[in-house]
């Protein structure tokens, strides 16, 4: 073990031989750029489906509960709050909050323009922690028991194509059918309070947020109706478990599903990127092992001299794979670290200062979001090493087909 090493770090430092300098530099530098890509892709990936999934969960929760209904539209049937059943929620493990809401279509009038909206009521129990983010300009809405706030919250979408401002009134009308099929028309004059964007364009353009007594009032509900409860969880890993606890819970009128099921399209695009993810891995991993193995069988043929001697003198084969499989690994261990160095270093800087731009009605995000993940780079960078390594025993086999003689003569 000790005689291999020995002359794997005396090939490895080998000044004399330029020409064994170069393949080592290249197959340094292929290892290197083809980690670093990996960590980049990865980092990258993971950094999308956090940022947009928690802009989702942001917006409705992990979990929604609804009265089951044919209707296709924004304004929801009407169920009972339930004290009891908030209880059974809330002492679910992994459950963070739990809060009612309630929707209605409306239009919003100016003098010059006229925009369709729907109105988002939430209550005191709305989790201002996961949505506060995505406040860029004034406050909250708040909300007590005596007085309906008059306070709303109007998308960036919405300010700036109806130049409306924090501080502005805003009258939305809204037109609702009676039971005798006549229409009515209603509005309520509101104040923006504050401007959010959350980057999910299709969403955006329509919510507002205003005070769910606003919805009950205009759809003569009584104070204890809600269109629905929003459930937020700790960890969304735990979305599907959690969901079947809390539709063991619910009454079995309601219909309980995961923000996924409701919203597919965005979930599936982000799954999406993770096959891309996966098919990035694995080209540059090819590139890698392709690069190594072609340079060892480089540097086993330029020595098979040595080779020679080395059997001539009564070295097994064993011990001379060994040697290059200890070259081997000096490469792709010091390639490796010149490649975490660089793909990390990348994504600090992304991370630091958005060097790399995205138009956010087509990506959710106007900045490239990172997320580096120490585990999984630890992961990645155990399995490039393993992996190549065990593919290596594959072309030092050839050692065993050098004959001393023949290999003596080599030139």
């Amino acid at each position: 073990m000790w005689f291999a090493y020995f002359i794997s770090r005396r090939i490895v430092h080998n000044t004399e031989r330029s020409f064994s300098r170069l393949i080592i530099a290249i197959a340094r530098v292929a290892i290197a750029l083809s980690l670093a890509v990996m960590l980049i892709s990865t980092s990258l990936v993971n950094g999308f489906r956090a940022t947009i999934s928690d802009k989702v969960y942001g917006f409705w929760g992990h979990i929604n509960i609804s009265r089951q209904s044919l209707r296709n539209s924004f304004d929801d049937m009407p169920i009972q709050e339930d004290t009891s059943f908030e209880q059974a929620v809330e002492a679910i493990p992994g459950v963070v909050n739990i809060q009612t809401y309630a929707r209605k279509a409306g239009i919003i009038k100016t003098k010059t323009a006229m925009e369709g909206v729907i109105l988002k009521g939430i209550g005191a129990d709305f989790n201002w922690t996961s949505f506060k983010p995505y406040i860029i300009k004034g406050d909250g809405i708040t909300l007590t028991d005596s007085v309906v706030s008059r306070g709303t919250l109007l998308s960036k979408n919405t300010a700036d194509r109806l130049n409306f401002s924090v501080g502005d009134s805003v009258l939305v009308h809204i037109i609702d059918q009676k039971e005798n099929g006549e229409y009515a028309q209603m509005f309520r004059k509101l104040r923006v309070n504050g401007i959010y964007n959350t980057g999910l364009a299709e969403f955006d353009q329509l919510f507002m947020l205003v005070d769910i007594r606003h919805i009950q009032r205009l759809n003569n509900w009584s104070a204890e109706s809600i269109g629905g409860y929003e459930v937020f969880i700790e960890n969304p890993e735990d979305i599907r478990a959690v969901e079947k606890q809390v539709d063991k819970a619910a009454d079995p009128f309601w219909e309980v599903q995961t923000i996924q099921e409701i919203i597919p399209s965005v979930f599936d695009w982000l799954n999406l990127q993770k096959v891309n993810e996966w098919i990035i891995l694995v080209l540059m991993f090819l590139v890698a092992l392709i690069n190594m193995v072609t340079s060892l069988l480089i540097l086993i043929l330029e020595r098979a001299n040595m080779i020679g001697i080395l059997k001539a003198m009564g070295a097994y084969n064993t011990t001379i794979r060994k040697i290059f499989l200890f070259n081997a690994g000096h490469i792709i261990f010091w390639g490796m670290v010149v490649g975490n160095i660089l793909g990390i270093g990348l994504c600090m800087l992304q991370q630091q200062f958005g060097l790399i731009k995205l138009p956010e009605e087509s990506y959710y995000v106007s900045v490239a979001p990172v997320k580096i993940d120490i585990l999984w780079i630890l992961g990645l960078n155990i399995c490039t090493f393993v992996v190549s390594l065990v593919f290596l025993i594959i072309p030092s086999l050839i050692v065993a087909r050098i004959r001393p003689i023949k290999a003596i003569r080599f030139n």
